[in-house]
């Protein structure tokens, strides 16, 4: 290899290293809230609905930004985009961390949302644009294992954190982060590497790229499977899962939060495997009905079997990460379903249904939790029971039980293959 050759090389790692930080960054303000809901609970004298309300309007920017995200990398480039999504991110931080009442803390929540739908998908446009092809399901791979990372991080040493210094202070610190995050990316990233001419002739037209999308009923059927897989991450770890934890166990959220670290560590060393294997079985569905059936039963181990000694409840929180690695998958599908150029706006749509479970589901896991509560309270927060808990988290092994339906009864198999010119 040649100098000129290895600067590129370097460069070229160091600029992606930059934009897999922005995404453990934003994967961690995702989840922050599930180590602090307490705190928060007493701070904004809100209830467990209010609370799914004001968390999910992460959800709510996140989802809505999907489709437009695409767009907008295709025409001005990952430099610009990168830089300014850290700084809301950071603006979105400070302001939670700030505010006086319940309507700030959500716009606080919306912000990071918006600055946070860029995260992923300029991660894959830093890899497309600086890597050769050969690397990209692998570096894919590593991005889901660090978005991993980072949300393990949103949730033992952020506990840490919190305890120490407090929540206000530990999200106004995490503020100041993405801005440092944002001046970086603005002085380091390009839109391309400097040795190469790129020309982005950009034709397609976003409202026939969506009717060739929407008129395939596989479209439908791996957004539905996506959200299923997904949605009892946003039920229990980003969320639910470490107040529950802590009432089952009587543990700090500290310990609370390293169960839930389970779920984050079975799902980042299972996600690069299973695309992996997908490739080397030549086939998709196995590894989905696989994924869906793992996690109907490690869930109802989770919360339905009675007197279960807390270490073996991490080996099932463990398992239901792994679980979740199936919706990795919908993204494979996603390209085996459709021709290469309409592949990026399909990408946003089901990324866009792997996360809208944060608007309904966390709300109605907080909604149920009010409408079971006994009226208990201890400093300012309200208590809720194991019982209630395990009536909102019936959502979760159903979420896996439809995901498994469907991909039993309704996802084709591609073979690995892409075939979306042979049938619509």
């Amino acid at each position: 290899m040649s100098k000129s050759n290895k600067l590129h090389y370097f460069t070229a790692i160091f600029i992606y290293c930059l934009s897999a930080l922005f995404l453990i960054y934003e994967m961690a303000l995702q989840v922050s809230p599930s180590i602090m809901t307490n705190q928060l609970m007493a701070t904004f004298k809100i209830d467990a609905r209010l609370l799914g309300i004001m968390v999910s309007f992460y959800f709510y920017s996140y989802t809505f930004m999907q489709i437009p995200v695409g767009v907008l990398y295709d025409r001005l480039g990952p430099r610009v985009l990168i830089s300014l999504a850290a700084f809301i991110c950071g603006v979105g931080s400070f302001l939670f961390g700030i505010a006086n009442g319940f309507y700030i803390a959500a716009l606080g929540r919306g912000f990071m949302g918006i600055g946070s739908a860029f995260a992923f998908v300029g991660v894959l446009v830093i890899i497309q644009r600086y890597f050769s092809a050969y690397y990209f399901a692998l570096l894919v791979g590593i991005s889901q294992l660090l978005a991993a990372f980072g949300a393990m991080g949103g949730e033992l040493p952020l506990s840490v954190l919190v305890n120490r210094f407090g929540w206000r202070n530990v999200m106004v610190f995490s503020g100041f982060i993405g801005g440092i995050i944002a001046l970086f990316s603005a002085l380091i990233i390009r839109n391309h590497p400097t040795h190469k001419k790129i020309c982005n002739p950009h034709s397609s037209h976003l409202i026939g790229d969506l009717k060739e999308i929407f008129h395939s009923s596989q479209t439908y059927w791996i957004a539905l499977y996506a959200f299923s897989g997904w949605g009892p991450i946003v039920i229990f770890a980003v969320l639910w899962g470490v107040p529950y934890l802590m009432g089952k166990y009587a543990i700090s959220n500290t310990h609370a939060a390293f169960g839930i670290a389970m779920i984050w560590l079975g799902l980042a060393l299972t996600s690069p495997f299973i695309g992996w294997f997908s490739n080397y079985m030549g086939k998709r569905r196995p590894l989905l009905i696989y994924c869906s059936l793992i996690g109907v039963l490690s869930s109802i181990a989770i919360i339905y079997l009675p007197k279960i000694p807390f270490w073996m409840n991490l080996i099932f929180l463990f398992m239901m990460g792994c679980a979740a690695s199936g919706q990795i998958l919908s993204f494979a599908l996603v390209k085996d379903n459709n021709r290469h150029f309409v592949f990026a706006t399909a990408t946003g749509f089901n990324n866009m249904a792997v996360v809208v479970g944060g608007i309904f589901l966390q709300p109605l896991v907080g909604y149920i939790l009010h409408l079971l509560w006994s009226g208990k309270m201890e400093g300012n927060v309200p208590i809720y029971s194991l019982s209630s808990y395990a009536m909102g988290f019936l959502l979760i092994p159903s979420c896996f039980l439809i995901g498994l339906i469907i991909s039993i009864f309704f996802i084709r198999e591609t073979y690995c293959r892409p075939f979306s010119d042979t049938y619509i």
